[in-house]
């Protein structure tokens, strides 16, 4: 296969944890390490699977009320980082910043929230900062890295591991891609409408 990666680890990063037991089941049995913050490492540590917390990567905790966990250039230089550029390669080993492969995302809900009538105030504490960016950086780096924008391409992910064992061809990486710049996209509008009201 034209471009084939393995998935080593996986940052794990989202709101909704429903739909990921079988997803998680599949790639703990292919040996993929599993990285992640507060409720979602808690989460995967729940099903019986072991899993780094980012703050031992970063050696920063999550702070400001949960505004600032993932944004962190371990976290990043380990997404954006290109695997086959000497000088990222260097850098990476330089300041101990690991290869992240997959990158699974579930957005918090800002349109939910918008439409339960929330109160102006609980509406932008729903606006997803490390999710989105998370999301842009794992995208614009399909070259290398897998991203998972939402909880409906969950069992896109799983068939392709099913069928491929936790490995992806770049046709893979950049349907992904693609998808998650419509997340993104749809996502951001959603926000714009609402400040525009």
């Amino acid at each position: 296969m034209a471009g084939t990666k393995q998935i080593k680890t996986a940052l794990v990063s989202v709101y909704h944890k429903d739909g990921l037991d079988e997803l998680f089941a599949k790639l703990n049995a292919e040996g993929v390490k599993f990285l992640s913050t507060g409720g979602t490492q808690k989460f995967i540590e729940s099903l019986g699977y072991e899993c780094r917390t980012v703050e031992s990567v970063t050696t920063y905790p999550s702070i400001l009320g949960g505004r600032v966990k993932t944004l962190h250039p371990k976290v990043f230089g380990g997404i954006l980082g290109r695997r086959d550029n000497e000088g990222d390669r260097e850098q990476m080993a330089q300041y101990e910043i690991p290869e992240i492969d997959l990158v699974i995302v579930d957005l918090y809900p800002f349109e939910q929230t918008v439409a339960s009538g929330a109160s102006d105030a609980d509406i932008i504490e729903k606006i997803d900062i490390g999710g989105i960016s998370l999301i842009r950086a794992g995208a614009k780096n399909f070259n290398d890295v897998v991203i998972v924008p939402s909880k409906a391409e969950y069992g896109v992910l799983l068939d392709i591991l099913n069928r491929k064992g936790a490995q992806t061809d770049l046709e893979d990486r950049k349907m992904f891609a693609t998808r998650a710049f419509g997340v993104s996209s749809h996502y951001d509008t959603a926000i714009h409408n609402w400040f525009s009201k």
